[in-house]
């Protein structure tokens, strides 16, 4: 049999000349693929050249008020948003000209406080003081505004303005005011969509940065509270925060979550989402290494033991690093209640994280490989439910959940009101027609809603899809190696978790490495009475929670 499949192979020498024609396209492709790298690296520096020739030579402000008019509008006039009000000053008979981006302007503050001051002739002490040495004159006893500055760079000017401030050239003044007058409008605070609770505030984050960081102050009056100001993002700016106790958190770690914020390089931070993906410990993982939140209490409480907070301006979801998986499957409302009833539900969310991952893969390895385990009536009336049905038990569990996965994507994104319904009617009707189709099994639909619903109780939602993306991965390993398989998956499973860290904090303590203290606050919640001090995990300045 060999000796005829040889025969019908083509001779080494063709072989060897496919071989090398398959190499010199190779490697003419990439030949040509550096050529144009260069080509455009080339083009790039010439183009860096040209504009920081062309900002050498008007880069800052002169007293030539018409030449810098021209200038600036020739680097951002391009914006049709952009709008240039010009005016006259009475008492100074000097022409001045506002500049401001339309609809990121509150218009009352521009024309009540600006305008109408400049242009009216009661401004008094205006008229005896150099045009030079001006503008700290209007910032200091003219302008009725909460914030102003001077600017002597175009690029600093233009920059401002586009990003809400307002500029005030005046003739003969060798520099610009710019007024803070931003009005960005903002949807009421509304309660967290994502993270509803039956008792506990009513409020949630915003997309606008300032409301966030005063709900925070409003948790209460704290002088330990501090919050930082960075700018991320190089081409589109964008304003991030961290906040945290000074008097609480550990130094090392505070210095460790700034050192990662100020290494992000990229052109546009849409959403936290973003910066969750470049300060984290291990892109690899399946699991997060920091918790997304819309709620300020959940905030203001990971703060008070040990944990730094990330805002960002543009989106209501907050971080908080570092994080361990128990928190993940902790709740604010653990707190709120009493504590009996806040180590029911949690340990009830641990038993259901356990079965979101885990009870696929057990029913595959029970029916396929060891149906001895399972009592006798019971396993007569799951091969009485399984007569008729074409495919084996991995395909069988495929199917469902594959099709729950697309109800469940399906019932998000379509609109609210319809959304909920699809997902319950569509799941009873695709269930109930697969069973009366013999394409699956009764019992395993019980398995699958049960699953399903379990992954329903986990607090934080980008946790359970993990656990939904994990479970595949079980139901693989189950299916080729049974039992064995599915304990091997999951023994892998809690390795990467005790390998994983957050900011250096272990992902599974106080389990690995134990800390007896932190066994309060994990599957059960201890009265408040018990819980004296913070976790020693985070290594806190201040240890007592109760003096």
């Amino acid at each position: 049999m060999w000796s005829v499949i040889v025969s019908h192979l083509p001779d080494w020498k063709m072989c060897v000349q496919a071989l090398i024609s398959m190499l010199i396209a190779i490697g003419i492709y990439y030949v040509n693929k550096y050529l144009k790298s260069l080509v455009s690296k080339k083009d790039t520096y010439n183009q860096i050249e040209k504009n920081g020739d062309h900002l050498a030579v008007n880069s800052r402000l002169s007293v030539d008020y018409e030449e810098n008019v021209k200038a600036i509008k020739q680097v951002i006039s391009c914006n049709s948003d952009v709008h240039f009000r010009e005016l006259q000053i009475a008492r100074l008979h000097a022409r001045a000209i506002l500049i401001y981006v339309d609809g990121m302007q509150n218009e009352e503050v521009i024309s009540e406080h600006v305008m109408k001051i400049l242009m009216s002739d009661t401004v008094k002490g205006i008229t005896g003081i150099n045009l030079t040495e001006i503008s700290d004159y209007l910032i200091e006893e003219v302008l009725p505004v909460c914030e102003a500055y001077e600017a002597v760079e175009i690029h600093e000017l233009s920059q401002s303005v586009l990003m809400g401030f307002t500029a005030l050239l005046i003739e003969g003044m060798p520099n610009a005011i710019l007024i803070h007058s931003t009005s960005m409008k903002s949807r009421a605070i509304n309660e967290p969509s994502s993270e509803a609770l039956l008792r506990g505030p009513r409020i949630g984050f915003t997309e606008v940065l300032s409301e966030n960081t005063s709900m925070l102050r409003r948790q209460g009056y704290n002088e330990g509270l501090e919050i930082n100001m960075y700018e991320v993002g190089a081409r589109i700016k964008r304003k991030l925060v961290i906040a945290y106790m000074k008097d609480i958190v550990n130094p090392d770690l505070l210095q460790e979550v700034r050192n990662r914020i100020e290494k992000i390089k990229m052109d546009f931070i849409a959403e936290s989402g973003y910066v969750e993906q470049l300060i984290e410990d291990d892109y690899l993982s399946p699991f997060q290494q920091a918790q997304n939140t819309e709620r300020p209490d959940r905030v203001i409480n990971s703060l008070l033991e040990g944990r730094i907070a990330i805002l960002l301006d543009g989106t209501p979801f907050a971080l908080i690093v570092p994080v361990t998986f128990s928190m993940l499957l902790q709740s604010p409302e653990d707190y709120y209640d009493r504590w009996l009833p806040g180590t029911f539900l949690r340990m009830l969310r641990f038993f259901a994280a356990f079965l979101a991952l885990m009870a696929p893969a057990l029913y595959i390895s029970f029916i396929s490989f060891h149906p001895g385990l399972i009592p006798t009536e019971l396993a007569v009336t799951i091969i009485e439910t399984r007569q008729g049905v074409p495919f084996p038990s991995l395909i069988e569990v495929m199917i469902l959940e594959v099709s729950i996965e697309i109800l469940r994507e399906a019932g998000i994104r379509l609109p609210k009101p319809i959304g909920p319904a699809m997902g319950i009617v569509g799941g009873l009707i695709i269930g109930e027609a697969a069973v009366q189709a013999g394409i699956v099994s009764p019992f395993l639909v019980i398995v699958v809603a049960v699953t399903a619903i379990s992954s329903f109780s986990i607090p934080v939602y980008s946790a359970g899809i993990t656990l939904r993306i994990l479970r595949f991965a079980g139901m693989l390993c189950a299916a080729v190696l049974g039992m064995f398989g599915t304990i091997l998956f999951f023994l892998l499973i809690c390795g990467h978790l005790s390998k994983l860290k957050s900011f250096g904090v272990p992902y599974v303590t106080p389990i690995s490495p134990f800390r007896f203290n932190d066994w309060k606050d994990l599957f059960m919640r201890s009265p408040l009475a018990f819980m004296k001090n913070r976790p020693t995990m985070l290594k806190t300045k201040d240890k007592k929670r109760i003096s």
